[in-house]
């Protein structure tokens, strides 16, 4: 072979080599382990590939709130009741509804309250408001859809202070296609309630949105979801405590649609002792029944990724190989739960599991 067609076949080589191993590395965020033959950390394909967005705006639709344009190129389209996950400066990811226009495909808009390490708050909030201003670039993945707004022949919405942001793309698509729908739109006071005025300005004069300040008249009265007929969709977002009460005052057999970002007390409490084969290292650990899977994994394997912690974001989701799963998350489809788990929430079910770890 002549000396020059050998070495630009050395050269092509070696780029091609790179270039996988770069692929590897990419899909593999316990390298140099094996690389999985379906990415399953919260890196996979399509929606849930990092995409890069501008802060292009910022404003404050209410006391405690920040709203946030984001501009990019090529953003997935969405539908009420998306939301997407944030991925912010330190590497924390949150996830935020969408609570804009689905026909501005060029743009997201979303909005968080402040929420303080005393009330439950977790970081995520208090560096939404202190870093992400005009200008700055950060990744989003998503957007992903559990809440999505069902054909139904009448809705009944009932949100709770900035749990209006992924009602509110409802209210306008309800609105748009003449449906018979209702709102009660409560908070603490008239000042936190984002997006207030354009609610009130949709329920018109019909008295379809009841708006409830604490401030002004107490606690809401749910009486009313005793007589939502059959066939209607009722909708809640907002504090566990109203949607638990939403739950309970609906007539029996009767269940809202919920969209939660923080997991109940049952996805992170109770269950039982087992064992947990990391089958690619060589190494079983106990997990504790006051332990998680994921605490327990990282003390042997630091550099499993992990965020939330919530059971949402699926950063930690690993692949089950053998065991049966206690499933606690908000996140998996029906056929993800087959052989993948999000380790900072979820279980076994027995007494042995195996990862692919």
């Amino acid at each position: 072979m002549p000396r020059f067609a050998a070495v630009a076949l050395a050269a092509g080589t070696a780029l091609l080599v790179r270039r996988a191993v770069r692929r590897r590395m990419s899909t593999a965020p316990l390298w140099p382990m094996p690389a999985l033959d379906e990415p399953v950390s919260g890196y996979g394909r399509g929606r849930t590939v990092p995409r890069k967005v501008l802060v292009t705006a910022r404003t404050a639709p209410a006391e405690g709130v920040v709203e946030l344009r984001l501009e990019g190129a090529g953003l997935p389209a969405w539908r009420p009741g998306a939301h997407v996950d944030l991925v912010l400066p330190s590497g924390l990811v949150r996830q935020y509804s969408l609570c804009g226009d689905p026909a501005d495909t060029g743009a997201y808009t979303v909005a968080t309250r402040l929420i303080e390490a005393g009330q439950g708050g977790r970081g995520g909030s208090r560096e939404v408001h202190e870093q992400l201003h005009e200008g700055v670039e950060i990744e989003i993945r998503g957007p992903r859809n559990r809440f999505p707004l069902v054909h139904a022949p009448a809705y009944v919405f009932v949100a709770g202070g900035i749990g209006i942001t992924p009602v509110l793309p409802m209210l306008r698509a309800a609105e748009a296609a003449g449906a018979d729908w209702r709102l009660l739109y409560c908070g603490r006071s008239r000042a936190t309630m984002p997006y207030l005025a354009e609610v009130e300005a949709l329920g018109g004069d019909g008295g379809r949105t009841t708006v409830v300040a604490e401030d002004e008249s107490g606690l809401p009265d749910l009486g009313f979801l005793a007589d939502v007929p059959e066939g209607t969709a009722v909708y809640c977002c907002g504090p566990d405590g109203l949607m638990d009460a939403v739950g309970a005052a609906l007539p029996e057999g009767r269940t809202p649609r919920l969209e939660r970002f923080s997991a109940s007390a049952s996805a992170t409490t109770g269950g039982a002792p087992f064992e947990v084969e990391l089958r690619r290292s060589g190494r079983t650990v106990a997990v504790a029944a006051d332990r998680t899977l994921l605490d327990a994994v990282r003390a042997e394997l630091p550099d499993v990724p992990y965020s939330c912690t919530q059971g949402f974001c699926g950063t930690c989701r690993q692949r089950v190989l053998a065991g049966e799963i206690d499933h606690r998350d908000e996140l998996l489809t029906d056929a993800e739960r087959d052989d993948s788990i999000l380790i900072c929430v979820s279980r076994c079910a027995g007494k042995r599991l195996v990862l692919d770890l």
